[in-house]
């Protein structure tokens, strides 16, 4: 009898955690009153053109971090920037991720999910174009310009994809996927085609990367300011989330995951090509890591939800993620294609379990936009620790192969958060209505 019920409790589990896949794009604007509604699509072309643009928002909040990896080292001779220096660099964008994540609900209710993601549009484009201008200074500004305004994206973007699009949820949540793997993919491999065939400078390559930006945001504008501006507050409270066991484990293990990744994507150009790949093969091979996220992307969330628990599926990643840049840092360069990919694979992967982990650990989606608010907030401060380190160890060392030793690090803390936040439990926090 009670081997039945256990049995009977495990399949209703399941079948909400499979049901929760409808919900895996968190809508950070969850706690607003009133709620925020989609507009009116009476047309096709119209509900297309939407559609469109969101995906093409998605595209551009990746190009920032991998077209400055493939250029870094020009960067450094021709700009005289230190190992340091050029550490600080990488990191800048990652921590403007923690840094300005929690901003971007109080701005929507004051503006407008629409009109905010307007003005980041904007805000990006700016700072991408102002890194053209060949000044340090400026380079260094531009740089925390466009990490803040690409902040507000991450977090407003998922929940327009799936309040504008509920009926092709699972569409749209694989197209978004795939535009940010694109964007990063695109720059990784075209910066470099761009310096030598069209601006002839490195500061030039990087701020070509604005058109698309300013593209998207020419197309955005009219729906931004054609839409519905409705000012709300906040007409929820999540209480006990931040003294909660589990949710640290769900932060700790976004922060972590992401440290590898932004240590890829920051540093994994300059790594193969002191291994001796010209500068266009190593972009080539970052590009095709950063597109086989695209598979695990798109199938981890369906996977993990369907187990009883998503440990292994956690330390399972992490493993394949460290043995990967192992493989990138000390295997035969003639078997570096095959490492790339498989880095892919397991980095792509870790992001999906991480946003997965938010959703399956929280009792509703009130806390789940607060978890991953907190999960992004810090997990991204601290996940810009990462991209520093491996510079600095670079420069202390004067190698890369000493680098090995933070990724083991890193893949051990991830993997032990991993372990806790992959218990099937929700974290203890509660939902408070807030009278009006």
């Amino acid at each position: 009898m009670n081997q039945n019920i256990s049995s009977r409790d495990d399949r209703q589990a399941r079948h909400a955690a499979i049901n929760a896949l409808d919900e895996q794009l968190i809508d950070a604007e969850e706690d607003s009153l009133p709620k925020p509604q989609p507009p009116v699509m009476r047309s096709p072309g119209a509900r297309f053109v939407l559609g469109a643009s969101l995906v093409l928002i998605a595209f551009n909040l990746r190009p920032l971090f991998s077209s400055l990896s493939v250029l870094l080292p020009e960067v450094m001779q021709e700009a005289e920037l230190s190992t340091t220096w050029a550490s600080l660099l990488t990191t800048l964008p990652v921590l403007c991720l923690g840094v300005f994540a929690p901003l971007a609900p109080k701005l929507a209710q004051r503006f407008g999910a629409e009109r905010t993601l307007l003005g980041a549009l904007l805000l990006l484009a700016l700072g991408t174009a102002l890194r053209g201008l060949e000044s340090v200074p400026l380079l260094f500004f531009a740089t925390f310009l466009a990490g803040g305004a690409i902040a507000i994206g991450n977090v407003l973007l998922p929940g327009l994809v799936k309040r504008d699009f509920p009926d092709r949820a699972a569409m749209m949540t694989g197209l978004y996927t795939m535009a940010l793997c694109a964007g990063s993919a695109g720059a990784a491999g075209l910066t470099l085609p761009i310096e030598h065939l069209l601006t002839g400078s490195w500061s030039g390559a990087l701020a070509a990367w604005a058109v698309p930006a300013v593209i998207v945001a020419l197309i955005w504008t009219p729906q931004a300011l054609g839409s519905r501006r409705t000012v709300s507050h906040s007409g929820f409270r999540v209480t006990g989330l931040w003294r909660d066991r589990l949710a640290w484990q769900v932060t700790l293990f976004m922060g972590l995951q992401s440290a590898l990744a932004y240590c890829v994507f920051g540093w994994l150009a300059p790594i193969l090509r002191e291994r001796g790949f010209d500068a266009t093969t190593a972009g080539a091979l970052v590009s095709l890591s950063v597109m086989a996220q695209v598979v695990t992307c798109l199938a981890v969330p369906s996977f993990a939800v369907r187990q009883r628990n998503q440990r292994a599926v956690n330390v399972g990643l992490v493993v394949m993620a460290v043995i990967a840049l192992f493989g990138i840092l000390f295997a035969p360069t003639s078997t570096i294609v095959f490492w790339a990919i498989l880095q892919g694979v397991g980095q792509g992967g870790l992001i999906a379990a991480a946003m997965t982990l938010i959703v399956l650990r929280s009792p509703d989606s009130h806390i789940a936009a607060h978890l991953s608010g907190m999960a992004q907030g810090v997990g991204y401060v601290l996940a810009a620790i990462g991209p520093l380190l491996v510079g600095l160890i670079r420069g202390w060392t004067g190698s890369f192969q000493a680098t090995a030793v933070l990724f083991v690090v890193l893949g051990v803390g991830a993997a032990i958060a991993g372990l806790g936040a992959g218990r099937a439990l929700h974290v203890s926090a509660r939902t408070v209505r807030i009278d009006d």
